[in-house]
């Protein structure tokens, strides 16, 4: 699953492991991405969401209704 938030659109961030010695390898700070199911009236089915942390606040204050237009104005396949 990639780690892509699909309501807020967070990708993973890259960085360094910094070692005691300070020595330096790559890394990749992935966003917390879930699989989360909702129901939306409007459509009268359940869809799945991969959602960061974040993306399940904002869909908790505008409401699912609201998320799904603007998913579906981006063309975002449901």
């Amino acid at each position: 699953m990639a780690a892509v938030c699909q309501v807020t659109g967070a990708v993973p961030g890259f960085g360094h492991n910094i070692s005691h010695s300070h020595r330096r390898t790559k890394r990749r700070f992935d966003p917390n991405v879930q699989k989360k199911t909702y129901f939306v009236p409007s459509l009268g089915r359940n869809i799945k969401l991969n959602v960061s942390a974040k993306g399940i606040k904002v869909i908790d204050a505008r409401g699912i209704e609201s998320v799904v237009r603007d998913l579906q104005a981006k063309g975002v396949k449901l």
